[in-house]
């Protein structure tokens, strides 16, 4: 393999490595405590990468990639507001290697209650898969079933309806389809202390699909490790595991991802 090539794909890996994504968005990482002070909290992350390096003069690797993570939640009084959005891309030359992004809304209706409410909307895409786009909108009913100052567990079941556009990659067709599906998931959050948390979700989705008269199913695992380095600057890690065991077009099934970097708090 020529030096150029290798440094395309060692620059690739890393990048994606650190950026890979998943369909479906551990909102309870996001979220904010009730003992906390803050009615309105908002977070950006943001990084740019520009170069061009190459061996030879007439075969130039010109690289140009940014990433962006906008949230804001607004707690007033017994409900929570949210917004949450992301967007990923990377270009090699003329060659888009990722491409991805969404908006996400909800609302959190008593939150404070054992048994509280949820509904949310959101628009995502992922070119680099062959999604684009995919719109999400449902609701859920949360179940506390453990919450004190330091650990939390929440049983979620609900449903939704999913709009999603898909490329073929074999014969480069679109492919779109329109699913009400059952969600269903388990959060386990836990404040080691004043510096460390630990959060984790594990959701299960299923719809049924007249297009091909059996279900689909979706398995998806997240957990994240946010550790606070100083009064403004976080340090962030996750881990997501993502299965579909029948994929709209033909993709890989088994896809996951580790995520590491520096958030700044406002």
């Amino acid at each position: 393999m020529s030096n150029i090539r290798c440094l395309v794909l060692v620059t690739f890996i890393a990048f994606t490595a650190l950026k890979g994504q998943s369909q479906i968005l551990n909102i309870e990482r996001y979220k904010i405590e009730k003992d906390t002070a803050k009615v309105f909290a908002f977070k950006t992350t943001a990084g740019l990468n520009i170069y061009n390096r190459s061996a030879a003069a007439d075969n130039p690797v010109d690289l140009f990639g940014y990433n962006i993570n906008i949230n804001a939640l607004y707690y007033p009084n017994k409900h929570a507001f949210m917004f949450v959005s992301k967007f990923d891309y990377l270009k090699i030359n003329d060659n888009d290697f990722l491409n991805f992004g969404f908006i996400h809304g909800r609302i959190n209706f008593n939150r404070d209650e054992d048994i509280n409410y949820d509904v949310y909307s959101q628009y995502s895409y992922d070119n680099f898969r062959g999604l684009h786009p995919r719109v999400v909108a449902g609701g859920s009913i949360r179940k506390n079933l453990i919450k004190n100052d330091n650990i939390s567990f929440v049983l979620g079941i609900g449903g939704f309806f999913e709009h999603e556009r898909w490329d073929n990659p074999i014969t480069e067709e679109q492919v779109e389809v329109n699913l009400f599906k059952n969600s269903n998931y388990l959060s386990f959050r836990m404040s080691v202390n004043d510096f460390l948390d630990i959060n984790t979700m594990n959701y299960y989705q299923v719809g049924y699909d007249n297009a091909i008269n059996s279900f689909r199913h979706r398995i998806s695992s997240i957990t994240n490790i946010n550790t606070k380095i100083s009064e403004r600057f976080s340090l962030t890690n996750s881990f997501e595991i993502n299965y579909e065991d029948k994929p709209i077009v033909p993709i890989t099934k088994l896809i996951f991802a580790f995520r590491t970097g520096i958030s700044l708090d406002l």
